[in-house]
Order: structure tokens, then sequence, then C-alpha cells
């Protein structure tokens, strides 16, 4: 397959993947664009690999757990007003809120959650992407889904029962 060829079908999957993990769009264009360049310069030897894509999605998330990219990237730029929401869409104000949760997450639990429940990845498949063992990829998922259900109570309305 040709690197052109691989961009126009996965761009937009990988796109998705980083965004989710990086919760910030103009963050994500930046690691896919950084990844896919050095993805470009060893085209050759990751094109014949049985699982291109899992390699290039592995780049990204090296990249996204990198803390000198973190260091220079995620510093404040400027003030920015929060985007609103004008079309009312509940799915797209539904996974603005789930990625302001997952915002609240220790980068590698994040990593481990979109791994799990975006890339439906297996406990060994994400083990081998962040560098850990299962047993830690296992902790991480559950450490992190604790948080996202204490989130969820702290933000969900209180009703309270009339008899």
């Amino acid at each position: 397959m040709e690197f052109a060829e691989y961009v126009a079908r996965q761009r937009p999957a990988l796109m998705r993947f980083a965004t989710i993990l990086t919760c910030r769009t103009w963050l994500a264009e930046d690691l896919v664009s950084d990844v896919l360049g050095r993805a470009f310069e060893r085209w050759e030897r990751i094109s014949v690999m049985a699982e291109p894509h899992a390699y290039v999605r592995r780049m990204v998330v090296n990249e996204y757990l990198s803390w000198r990219r973190r260091l220079t990237r995620t510093s404040p730029r400027a003030e920015v007003e929060p985007m609103v929401i004008s079309d009312g869409a509940d799915e797209r104000a539904e996974r603005d809120a789930m990625i302001g949760r997952l915002a609240g997450l220790p980068r590698k639990q994040r990593a481990a959650v979109v791994l799990r429940y975006y890339a439906g990845l297996s406990d060994r498949e994400i083990a081998t992407q962040l560098g850990c063992r299962e047993p830690t990829v296992r902790s991480q998922i559950h450490r992190a889904l604790n948080a996202l259900r204490i989130d969820l109570a702290a933000t969900a309305p209180n009703f309270q029962e009339t008899s």
C-alpha cells in the first residue's frame, strides 16, 4: 500500500483516536501530523508489516505519552472561550461531556481506557502498546472507570423520591 493511500484511508480514524487521547483537536492535529511525518520516512519498513495501522497507532500513543511533547504542546497559549454547541445535537454534547471527563484522568489511565473501549484492544495488546504488564493495564482501567463513575455521580442531578 502506498503512503498516500494509507493516509487517505486512515487519517480520519487516527484523528478521532488522537482527539480522544488528547481531548484537544489542535493537539491531535499536531500529534497525527508529526507521527505521519515520521511514518512517511519509515514507510518502506512499516508498509510490509502485518498490521501497519496498529504500528502507526502505537506511534500516536507513544507520542501522546511523551513527556517532552506534554511540556511543549500543552502549555496554555491564550485564553480561549469554550466552544458553544449551537446545533443542540445530543450525541455531540454527550461526546464532548465524555471527552471532558476523560481529560480529568491521568494520561496512562486515559490511554488504557481509549485503547480498550475506542480501539477495542485486549489487555495483552494494550500492554504491548503501553509497554507495561497486563495486570497494570487492568489496574489502570479499573482506576479510570472508578474515577469516571465518581465524576458521573457528582454531576448527576439529585432526584429525591417523594412518597
